[in-house]
């Protein structure tokens, strides 16, 4: 007799803020700062992906309120936090920089880092400049910003599986442009015009909206509609894509290994993610042993897909556990 299959988790229950704040982090830059859950619970950060996506509430419920203390921030341009859809004095490393303002201002020693798709890049970034402030990593959708990955998602790769929506993501691209598709948007979205910037963004967001599930085009999430979210959305992410990362080289992120691979990680990725292939975590793996890969194999890109809940849960579970919280 077979043994009855273990349900699923899902997330927490909706949860609000219980302290939110600003933080000047520059002349030019102000974040939003947010915590919740239990105050006297275990550090965590929560990192939004992109890069320009913003934080979203669904965030705050991969934790269980009863044990962590989680903080989430806008990253500079998005979200709430000041000016909007800027992209000076926005690179990787003023990012990581934020991480550690942020980590101070609040008083934390050490924190779980968490961070999906763009998310896990910063994530891994921090690490490996900061690996002693990190208790442990819990990663999902590994993007190493490699140009193979960029090149897969943005030019030729993902559009032989959604071809309907890579239609629709070109079409605001002349043929003769076609061959470099980073450089026409970027163009584009940083058009002196306004109805240029808005149609690219448009057309920019929804590729990414109508391909991050397992369902498709079906599944494109409301706010890909929304002209504020998507103008910063896909100039940050172009501006970051059209500078390599601002890393120091290609697949410098895998080079790094040595400085993070003995923090406790879990890395949660979707069999079927169009957005970040499934052979970057399996590069990360490859020079990671140690870490614990969950490879979903009913999943896409989506933290929200039942089986990218269920791992991630059970990952911040494990380690309120583990770290004794």
């Amino acid at each position: 007799m077979n043994a009855p299959m273990t349900p699923r988790r899902d997330l927490y229950p909706v949860l609000e803020p219980f302290r939110t704040d600003t933080l000047s982090v520059s002349e030019l830059h102000t974040l939003y700062v947010e915590q919740c859950g239990l105050p006297s619970g275990l550090p965590a950060l929560a990192l939004h992906g992109g890069p320009g996506g913003g934080s979203s509430p669904e965030m705050r419920r991969f934790f269980d309120p009863q044990r962590y203390c989680v903080t989430l921030f806008d990253q500079r341009g998005c979200g709430r936090s000041t000016p909007h859809a800027e992209v000076r004095e926005n690179t990787t490393w003023d990012l990581v920089d934020d991480i550690e303002r942020v980590r101070v201002h609040l008083g934390v020693e050490k924190w779980l880092v968490f961070g999906g798709s763009w998310g896990s890049t910063l994530a891994l970034a921090y690490a490996a400049r900061h690996p002693d402030r990190v208790a442990a990593l819990v990663l999902r959708g590994i993007f190493l910003l490699t140009e193979a990955e960029v090149r897969w998602f943005y030019q030729s790769g993902a559009s032989h599986v959604f071809p309907d929506a890579f239609d629709r993501y070109a079409a605001v691209i002349p043929a003769s442009e076609r061959g470099d598709m980073i450089g026409a948007f970027h163009r584009r979205l940083f058009s002196d015009d306004r109805g240029t910037r808005i149609a690219a963004a448009r057309a920019w967001a929804r590729w990414e909206g109508e391909t991050i599930s397992i369902a498709g085009p079906s599944a494109l999430p409301p706010r890909f509609h929304d002209d504020r979210f998507v103008e910063a959305f896909a100039r940050i992410e172009c501006h970051y894509f059209a500078n390599k990362g601002f890393f120091p080289k290609d697949g410098w992120l895998l080079d790094q290994a040595e400085t993070f691979r003995r923090i406790p990680a879990r890395i949660v990725h979707g069999r079927y993610d169009m957005c970040t292939p499934f052979s970057s975590a399996w590069a990360l793996k490859r020079v990671w042993p140690e870490a614990q890969l969950d490879v979903i194999g009913d999943a896409g890109h989506s933290s929200l897909e039942p089986g990218i809940v269920d791992a991630l849960v059970r990952a911040t579970d494990h380690f309120a556990a583990a770290l004794r919280w």
